[in-house]
């Protein structure tokens, strides 16, 4: 299922736009990455904070559809730390709770010396549909 759920997500247009890779996915859990370009930083030169919440929203997305059923965001929230360092970003979903109709997750985003960057947070709602995985 893991692997259907991937090849699923690299569907995201957006997603693979600005460059995101998911690199792993199993049920409650997605780990997904981000090479920073110059087309990523803002006006002072740091990572822009939208690129950031992409990056954690892609993965929360992964971790809360990873059980093959239809999840979609009702809440996000995210504080910034700090900004990375280095080139690579990495995004951390996991599932806080779950039952029929909700779920709960924490993402913590990392830059590539492994220093938290930023902590988002997502509820999705539970459709009753199956992911449509061919």
């Amino acid at each position: 299922m893991s692997n259907d759920i991937m090849n699923y997500l690299d569907k995201d247009r957006f997603a693979a736009f600005v460059g995101i890779k998911l690199v792993e996915v199993k049920p409650g859990y997605a780990i997904a990455r981000l090479e920073i370009t110059d087309d990523h930083l803002n006006a002072v030169n740091i990572v822009q904070g939208g690129v950031i919440f992409t990056l954690a929203d892609f993965a929360f997305a992964a971790a809360s559809n990873s059980h093959g059923q239809v999840s979609l965001g009702i809440n996000a929230n995210i504080s910034y730390f700090q900004p990375p360092q280095g080139k690579i970003i990495t995004a951390i979903a996991k599932e806080v709770f779950i039952n029929k109709k909700i779920a709960s997750y924490n993402v913590e985003i990392f830059d590539e010396d492994e220093k938290i960057i930023a902590r988002f947070t997502g509820m999705v709602y539970r459709k009753k549909d199956e992911l449509p995985i061919d």
